[in-house]
């Protein structure tokens, strides 16, 4: 299969929805969220399943039931390629390594490193970062891939394919576990219907400037997830040089 093919057959098999956050001629960022009405605990242990819900499509045995993850650094998040008998040869298993536990902190954060799919075959490195945040109901599950490096794929084209694929994988933990509506993302209709009326209330020029105070951060400088900064639990932010 060429890289061209690749990539084609890649986005095919993914959903439409994109969320790439970030697109460099080296590389990218891609993230998704859900809401599941599962605890923490339940939600992490089905996390470190990947046999229960990853999708078989994207598998290279064709079955997802052969997916594992040893949560511990260094880990492996691996696939067993059963025997197969062949011609009458005695049929030889095989294995594959899809990335390496970097992080396993249980109930809270799962990072590994590695190329999913074709890039598996580049020089290209990605970060995939799993947070896990209570609310309301259940557990936020945010979901962040970080691809850097050498590939022989246009950015463009890959990235938009990498990020369907990884919103199914989310699709399918979160549909495991029920998903659910977010109440943080419901907030979020709810703080612009009070700027729209703080605007007609006010002149033109308090309005523009209500709004330059709401303006979001750019995304690139918490490309690993606010959830995962800020949901320490003990106040000590979890960023570079504290304690992650």
């Amino acid at each position: 299969m060429t890289i061209a093919t690749a990539a084609l057959a890649l986005a095919a098999t993914a959903p439409a929805r994109a969320d790439v956050l970030r697109l460099d001629d080296d590389g990218f960022v891609t993230r998704d969220a859900a809401a599941v009405g599962a605890n923490l605990q339940t939600t992490w242990l089905e996390l470190i399943t990947p046999g229960n819900w990853w999708n078989d499509t994207h598998t290279w045995s064709g079955d997802a039931s052969n997916m594992m993850i040893t949560p511990q650094g260094g880990g492996c998040f691996c696939e067993r390629i059963p025997a197969h008998e062949e011609d009458g040869a005695i049929g030889l298993a095989g294995s594959v390594r899809h990335m390496t536990v970097l992080q396993a902190f249980p109930r809270k954060a799962l990072r590994m490193r590695g190329g999913l799919g074709p890039l598996q075959s580049e020089p290209a490195e990605g970060v995939l970062t799993i947070t896990l945040k209570e609310i309301d109901g259940g557990t936020r599950i945010l979901w962040e891939y970080v691809v850097g490096g050498y590939m022989r794929y246009k950015t463009a084209e890959i990235s938009k394919a990498v990020d369907g694929v990884m919103s199914q994988q989310l699709a399918g933990l979160a549909d495991k576990l029920g998903r659910i509506d977010d109440p943080e993302a419901a907030e979020e209709p709810a703080q612009a219907d009070d700027l729209d009326a703080e605007e007609g209330a006010a002149g033109e020029d308090d309005a523009e400037a209500a709004v330059e105070t709401v303006d979001p951060e750019p995304v690139i400088e918490s490309a690993i997830g606010e959830d995962f900064l800020d949901d320490t639990g003990d106040g000590v932010r979890a960023g570079p040089g504290n304690r992650f």
